[in-house]
């Protein structure tokens, strides 16, 4: 699996985030060398990246992107055909924007380690109700076929645990098809049985022919067993919780 390192704007565009959406508490998962919670600090939003690496690259993993970047340039630009252009102009566009990105995830891991924490779907490191929105990219359905369904459902009720009000999963096509995942509709009815439901969005961002779709998870009304974390995870918040101080 590729390990990415897309934009804040990457980001508002596959999750459609609104400014009103950006006053909650979002959990990136998983992360990668993505400078979205880079740049949402910047900009005063309260983010929070989780990832598997943390637990053994951390600011090593933006420079690993950056190589593997500079490596499979020349590939894009063979495949260039297989790919949409219309959010970056070409291989080359793609490849400065990801290195750029991964410079800002070096300095901001650096920089603020405790908004970087390593975990992995499907058991996050984290109490339910954690976060007020849940975005993730490329994994879940993206893999799907790779993962297995009884993973895919884990991973979604675990992201659908740790969020208080929505999650939104990006893309809901196969990597290696570029078709719908075929247990996408299957798995919302079993959700939809569990208090979780569900809609499917069109957004305003699309590389891969056929990936403009976001799952949007609906969560208010799901009460997931709570799970014990691990002693020396994130079991104690690594941040203020601005909406808890303020008694939403």
């Amino acid at each position: 699996m590729l390990v990415s390192a897309r934009s804040f704007a990457d980001y508002r565009a596959m999750f459609a985030l609104t400014e009103r959406d950006l006053e909650q508490r979002i959990l990136d998962c998983p992360a990668g060398a993505a400078s979205f919670v880079a740049e949402a600090g910047r900009r005063g939003v309260d983010a929070v990246a989780v990832d598997r690496e943390y637990a053994f690259h951390r600011e090593e993993l933006g420079l690993m992107v950056e190589l593997e970047t500079r490596f499979k340039c020349p590939t894009l630009v063979r495949e260039a055909k297989d790919f949409v252009w219309s959010w970056y102009a070409d291989p080359h566009d793609l490849a400065r924007q990801w290195i750029g990105n991964a410079r800002l995830f070096r300095a901001d891991i650096a920089a603020r380690p405790e908004r970087y924490i390593a975990g992995e779907l499907p058991e996050l490191p984290f109490h339910n109700g954690s976060f007020d929105l849940v975005l993730s990219s490329h994994l879940l359905f993206s893999y799907g076929n790779r993962l297995g369904e009884d993973f895919l459902r884990a991973g979604l009720l675990e992201l659908a645990r740790v969020a208080r009000r929505e999650v939104r999963i990006f893309p809901v096509t196969v990597y290696d098809t570029g078709e719908r995942h075929p247990g996408l509709d299957r798995l919302r009815e079993e959700l939809g049985g569990l208090g979780i439901a569900s809609r499917v969005e069109r957004v305003a961002y699309e590389f891969q022919p056929g990936s403009d779709e976001l799952l949007v998870l609906s969560c208010a009304r799901y009460r997931a067993r709570a799970r014990t974390v691990p002693p020396g995870a994130a079991a104690v918040d690594p941040v203020r919780w601005r909406h808890r101080e303020g008694g939403a």
